[in-house]
């Protein structure tokens, strides 16, 4: 998104290499560095960015703008749908504890809601180019907008409405979004990556009662 919106007026750097686990990264010195000299630093939020707060209070940059995409739109919880693996609870934290599902890009209706603040965050540290991030992103969203007609669409005209993840369920926002159904061996960002022969049990039958052509699984 920042790519799209920035052109060639911003240097867009991933800090997270691809294929990286992201639930289990730390910065290294080179990363809190490449913060530091910023402009814009952009991160997700949520739980697995639990380090962004401790690196951003050390970084010595007052002119820092920073930009959360779980701010940018309107949150729902991760939760647990008929014959997901749970795990196990601290004795501290009630059973029914929730989180925000921290996967807010999936939805196109989010990713426009994303690329506005962006736009508006890089006109406010460049304002030269300010036109040109509008431009930019009026363009990117109108593509959006697009595939998110073509999604409705297929959704509507669609023999089924429901998916099976045999792995992490990445697309709440998805989901909802298009009003589909869907089972998984475990939430969004479950820890856990060995689901019980029930879990196991539960997808393949649900796969076989509905007659489901289709089983998603995540690359990595």
């Amino acid at each position: 998104f920042a790519r799209q919106v920035g052109g060639d007026d911003v240097s867009v750097t991933m800090l997270l290499r691809p294929g990286c686990e992201v639930h289990a990264y730390e910065p290294t010195p080179k990363d809190i560095i490449a913060i530091r000299n910023a402009d814009v630093f952009i991160y997700v939020g949520g739980e697995s960015d639990a380090w962004v707060k401790t690196v951003l209070e050390g970084v010595d940059n007052p002119n820092l703008r920073v930009v959360t995409l779980m701010d940018c739109v309107e949150l729902l919880d991760e939760e647990t749908v008929e014959g997901m693996q749970t795990e196990k609870h601290d004795h501290d934290h009630a059973a029914d504890d929730t989180e925000p599902d921290e996967h807010v890009w999936t939805s196109p209706r989010n990713a426009a809601r994303i690329c506005r603040k962006l736009a508006d965050t890089f006109a406010a540290a460049d304002s030269a180019h300010a036109a040109a991030y509008a431009q930019r992103c009026g363009d990117y969203v109108e593509k959006l907008n697009q595939l998110d007609a073509e999604f409705q669409d297929v959704v509507e005209h669609a023999a089924r409405k429901t998916m099976v993840f045999a792995d992490r369920f990445p697309l709440r926002y998805f989901a909802d979004a298009y009003g589909l159904d869907y089972y998984a061996a475990y939430p969004g960002c479950a820890d856990a990556a060995e689901p019980s022969a029930a879990t196991v049990a539960f997808l393949i039958d649900k796969v076989r009662a509905e007659g489901i052509p289709v089983v998603f699984t995540i690359e990595l």
